[in-house]
């Protein structure tokens, strides 16, 4: 492993090979016969969409290393958004560099049209808002003294972005850090919710390494989530946390690369989380007239192996958007995530737009905190093309991989251990203990590693 800085995309590389020959028999779900997009099946994609949810009407905005343009099965369905990196472009450039093209990749889950391997995209009406920040594992990461994500998600917030995907995320560090959450980054997750978006983050790849506390996964409000595989079982590599809200299928997931006629099989959280991106977007897109909180409630409702509290390894559950569609669920129906929040947005400031109370921005300014990255790819053989259209070997091949953290730190304050905020963050117990246990933890182990994830917040003050 080798100890960089900065914030990265959460998924793990695993590199393999996927030999697919022309006498493969076509499977149920799409992708490729050897990598399956299986949750299609368990969810019974094809029923949602011909029953009229297939994302129509709704903006994804997507924080990620930006997501490439060029590729045609997404291209139709990527809006012009923001490049924090490199104020020319509108983050249809994907600055990842490595040819996995973390943000393309994940964009691909939410939206894409069949195509290459007929990789589809869950919520292929829908619509991706790409924002570009400089995070590490990207080509303008080096000369960037922020990735300015408090300023993504409120330029997404601004810009339509109902749900707000973050597959991305940054260790805390209980000796550096006073809270699990820097302010600036929930003061902007505050505007995001109280102007009628969900902010949706992944809670990491490392629970076979201590599960170390994440943001902004961490931070008030945020949906985080962990990774399952096809039975259902916890992914050894999901990082295990108290205030995990949702898990979602994050293991053997087919996608597209940056590079046009490129595909890749990977594993991490950072795939869970588009996936349950894009299964609110089937939800929203079925039920317009919904808030995003009633949205949120009907899935919390709905999740397969439901539980009244958190387990620390599925959250409240496994996302299941056919049943979230489906089901009859009361108006009255909970929402711990948002609950958890409500009493500190009463006590701020009214916003302009909205009569609801939003803290005003904060400026920071601390040194780069350390996360740690997982190595890169090998160099392809030369007859090795991923998800080349060409035959090789008789054969389509696919190269494998599950893209490793190139999540990157951000630059932010070092709040006082000693006291919370001015704006009221509840600061909860503080260094962590051991991970929790979960029925799930090192009983199931995954055959790839994980992928890159970013954590969630600390919604009922046990964090840290």
């Amino acid at each position: 492993m080798v100890q960089l800085v900065r914030r990265r995309p959460a998924a793990l590389v695993a590199i393999g090979l996927l030999l697919m020959t022309g006498a493969a028999p076509a499977a149920a779900a799409p992708g490729p016969p050897d990598a399956p997009q299986w949750y299609f099946d368990a969810w019974q994609v094809a029923s949602l969409w011909a029953d009229g949810a297939r994302g129509q009407g709704i903006t994804i905005a997507e924080i990620d290393t930006g997501v490439s343009g060029n590729v045609p099965e997404i291209a139709a369905n990527m809006l012009p958004g923001k490049d924090l990196g490199n104020g020319k472009l509108d983050g249809r450039t994907d600055h990842d560099v490595d040819p996995f093209g973390h943000g393309t990749a994940m964009a691909s889950l939410m939206v894409a049209r069949p195509g290459l391997l007929e990789i589809t995209g869950l919520a292929p009406d829908a619509k991706v808002l790409p924002i570009a920040v400089p995070i590490h594992g990207t080509d303008d990461s080096a000369g960037a003294a922020d990735d300015q994500l408090p300023q993504a998600i409120r330029w997404a917030t601004d810009h339509g972005g109902k749900i707000i995907s973050l597959s991305l995320g940054g260790h805390r560090d209980p000796s550096r850090d006073g809270v699990p959450c820097p302010r600036d980054e929930q003061d902007a997750v505050n505007y995001a919710i109280t102007n009628g978006a969900l902010v949706v983050a992944a809670s990491g790849n490392l629970g076979d390494k201590g599960s170390p506390v994440e943001d902004p996964g961490v931070c008030l409000g945020v949906v985080s989530v962990g990774a399952v595989d096809r039975s259902n079982s916890v992914a050894t590599f999901s990082s295990r946390h108290r205030y995990l809200t949702m898990s979602a299928p994050g293991v053997a997931i087919a996608s597209l690369g940056r590079v046009p006629g490129t595909a890749f099989s990977g594993d991490g959280t950072s795939q869970a989380t588009a996936l349950t991106s894009a299964s609110l977007a089937l939800v929203w897109s079925k039920y317009p007239r919904l808030s995003g909180r009633q949205v949120l409630s009907r899935v919390l409702a709905t999740l397969d192996r439901k539980s009244a509290s958190r387990d620390p390894g599925y959250g409240y559950g496994i996302v299941n958007p056919n049943r979230a569609i489906t089901a009859t669920v009361a108006p009255s129906a909970p929402n711990p995530v948002f609950e958890a929040l409500d009493p500190f947005l009463a006590r701020q400031r009214p916003d302009a737009k909205t009569g609801l109370r939003v803290p005003a921005p904060v400026a920071t300014g601390a040194p780069f905190g350390e996360v740690l990255i997982g190595d890169g790819p090998g160099t392809f053989s030369a007859p090795v093309i991923a998800g080349s259209s060409a035959g090789v070997a008789g054969g389509l091949a696919v190269i494998a991989l599950a893209v490793s953290g190139l999540r990157a730190r951000r630059r932010r304050a070092m709040l006082a251990a000693t006291g919370p905020p001015q704006w009221g963050w509840p600061v909860p117990a503080w260094p962590p203990g051991p991970p929790p246990a979960s029925e799930a933890c090192g009983v199931h182990p995954v055959a790839a590693p994980a992928a890159d994830v970013p954590a969630s917040s600390g919604q009922d003050g046990s964090a840290w």
